[in-house]
C-alpha cells in the first residue's frame, strides 16, 4: 500500500520531467557541452562555470567538447537531448548569427531551446604576430594597406563572431585581408603564434595568456569600453577606427521544455556562482565580464540578436561555405 501510494503521488505530479525527478535533481553527472575545441573562450567559460556548478549542486559536471560547423553540431545535440537538466550548452553570441548564414538548420534557434542564464560579456581583441612591423592600430592599418591581400587572418569559422568582427574592421578601414576559417579560435591562435597567420580577433580569454607571454601583440579591443583584463590596450574606436564596436555574450541554454522549477533552479545557481567575488575575479582576469539575469531576459537577448545579425550578414554579403 505504501508503494502504491508513493507511485500514485509521483504519477499525479509527473510532467515530461517528473516532479519526483526534479526533487532528486541532480542524481547523476551533468553534461555541459561546449561547441569548441579546448582552450577557446567557450571551453574556458564552460569549465569555469561547470566546476563551480558541480560544487554547488554536489554532483559532477562534465564538459563535453563538440566542435565544428559554427557550433551547430553541439547545438543540434543539445536540442535533441531530454529536457531533464542533465544536458546544457555554453553558447557564444555566434549562436544567433547562424540563422542568418544557413537557410536550413537542424533545429529552430528559438523553439528548440530553453534559455537558462547569461554568463558573461567577452570582448574580442585584435592581435598580431610579433613579426608584423606594427605596434599600434594606425601602424598596422598603414602596413596592411601596403600589402593588399597578403595578410591573412584566422577565425573560428565563416560567419563566426571573430569573422564578423574582423570583417567589419577591414570594411571600416578599407583593408584587403585574406580570411582563413578554422574550427575554433584556439586552433587559430596556434597558427597565429606559429607565424602562419598575421592577425586575428579572437575573444580575450583565448588570446590573453599569449599576449601576457609576449607571443602575440594586442593592438585594440572591439568593445566600446576598455577590457578590465587588458586595461592598457585601447579600444579600436579610441585607436582611430571611429564608431567601431563589437561585443559578444556567452550564456547557457538547454533543450526546449525544461520545467520552470528546474529552469529557475539552474538560473539561480548560475547567477549565484557569478555573484561570488572569487568567480567574478577569475572570469575578469581572463577577460570576461560576468553577467546575470533571468531566463526571460536571456531569451529576449537571443531573439533580438537573431534579427540584428540577419541585417549585418545581409549587408556584408557573408555566405556560409
Amino acid at each position: 500500500m505504501r508503494f502504491l501510494a508513493a507511485s500514485l503521488a509521483c504519477a499525479l505530479g509527473c510532467m515530461p520531467v517528473s516532479a519526483c525527478a526534479q526533487a532528486d535533481y541532480p542524481n547523476r553527472p551533468i553534461r555541459f557541452i561546449a561547441g569548441a575545441l579546448p582552450g577557446g573562450a567557450t571551453d574556458i567559460l564552460a569549465r569555469a562555470v561547470g566546476q563551480k556548478l558541480g560544487e554547488s549542486l554536489h554532483q559532477q559536471v562534465v564538459v563535453d567538447n563538440r566542435p565544428g560547423a559554427n557550433q551547430i553540431i553541439a547545438a543540434e545535440l543539445t536540442a535533441k537531448s531530454s529536457p531533464d537538466g542533465y544536458t546544457i550548452l555554453m553558447v557564444p553570441s555566434g549562436f544567433t548569427i547562424n540563422p542568418a548564414l544557413y537557410h536550413t538548420l537542424p533545429y529552430d534557434p528559438l523553439r528548440d531551446f530553453s534559455a537558462i542564464a547569461l554568463v558573461a560579456n567577452v570582448p574580442n581583441v585584435l592581435v598580431i604576430h610579433p613579426s608584423v612591423p606594427a605596434r599600434s592600430v594606425s601602424e598596422f592599418i598603414a602596413y596592411a594597406r601596403s600589402k593588399p591581400g597578403q595578410l591573412a587572418y584566422g577565425t573560428s569559422g565563416v560567419g563566426s563572431p571573430s569573422h564578423l568582427a574582423t570583417a567589419l574592421f577591414g570594411m571600416m578601414t578599407q583593408l584587403d585581408l585574406t580570411h582563413v576559417p578554422y574550427k575554433g579560435n584556439s586552433q587559430t591562435v596556434i597558427d597565429l603564434i606559429g607565424g602562419h597567420l598575421q592577425l586575428s580577433m579572437p575573444a580575450i580569454p583565448t588570446a590573453i595568456p599569449h599576449v601576457r607571454a609576449g607571443r602575440l601583440i594586442a593592438l585594440g579591443v572591439a568593445t566600446a569600453q576598455r577590457a578590465g583584463a587588458l586595461p592598457e590596450i585601447p579600444t579600436l574606436n579610441e585607436a582611430g577606427v571611429k564608431g567601431y564596436e563589437v561585443s559578444g555574450w556567452y550564456g547557457v541554454i538547454g533543450p526546449a521544455g525544461i520545467p520552470r522549477p528546474l529552469l529557475g533552479r539552474l538560473n539561480g545557481e548560475i547567477n549565484r556562482i557569478l555573484a561570488v567575488a572569487e568567480t567574478r575575479g577569475t572570469l575578469s582576469h581572463q577577460g570576461a565580464d560576468p553577467l546575470t539575469g533571468t531566463p526571460e531576459q536571456f531569451a529576449a537577448t537571443i531573439a533580438a540578436d537573431i534579427q540584428k545579425w540577419k541585417k549585418v550578414v545581409a549587408a556584408a554579403g557573408i555566405k556560409a561555405q
